[in-house]
């Protein structure tokens, strides 16, 4: 083949590609295959850990450009499980996390970089008991999308952070006898995210049901 032939069949391949790559993508995550824990000193010797059960969001993305993922999640503060209802209790109460008065934990994404091969750094604004911070996550992924057995397109990623609860009001603790305090201030976070194409309205209907 001729060197004219060949830039010309490498033009099509681009011009052909350019919509695909340009496309802009919105998921929502999959609340039946989405996991945000979390763990907690405990009497400085332990660590307790728990669970948010409700979580809910979008993602898009247009194409491969990492600066235009847009990442919105909702959290239902009440749904907090650390396998103890009395504790559980006592982080819903004005206590902690007061979810009469905050029912919701948000988290909107402002900035995504490279951090290495499949890696990113994820900082957005983190809204807990009320206060707004600025918080990174530590982000692996996505995955190469599939298609899941009802024929929608899934994705997943995980995610890590630390933070201080005291940086968003939760200051209660109690000092012990021998040193040190009940609760720790810092809130290790780990998240795994699935989510489902939402570009077609019938991939909504997929959500949850692929086991």
């Amino acid at each position: 083949m001729r060197r004219g032939a060949i830039t010309i069949l490498a033009i099509g391949l681009l011009l052909a590609a350019a919509p695909i790559l340009a496309r802009a993508t919105d998921y929502q995550i999959d609340p039946s295959h989405t996991a945000v824990t979390f763990s907690v000193r405990h009497l400085m010797i332990s660590n307790v850990r728990g669970e948010f059960e409700k979580t809910a969001g979008t993602i898009s993305v247009n194409g491969t450009d990492p600066s235009s993922v847009k990442i919105n999640v909702t959290i239902d503060a009440s749904s907090i499980n650390t396998r103890v209802d009395r504790r559980d209790a006592h982080l819903k109460s004005p206590d902690f996390l007061e979810v009469d008065k905050y029912p919701t934990i948000t988290f909107k994404s402002t900035r995504v970089e490279a951090a290495g091969s499949g890696k990113w750094k994820v900082t957005g604004d983190l809204t807990l008991h009320g206060v707004t911070k600025e918080v990174v996550l530590d982000v692996t992924g996505p995955t190469p999308e599939i298609t899941d057995p009802m024929g929608a397109k899934r994705v997943g990623a995980s995610a890590t952070a630390s933070i201080s609860r005291k940086d968003f009001g939760l200051t209660w603790n109690k000092a012990l006898e021998s040193g040190g305090v009940v609760v720790g201030d810092e809130v290790d976070i780990q998240i795994d995210v699935e989510a489902v194409e939402t570009t077609k309205a019938a991939a909504a209907e997929h959500l949850g049901q692929a086991s």
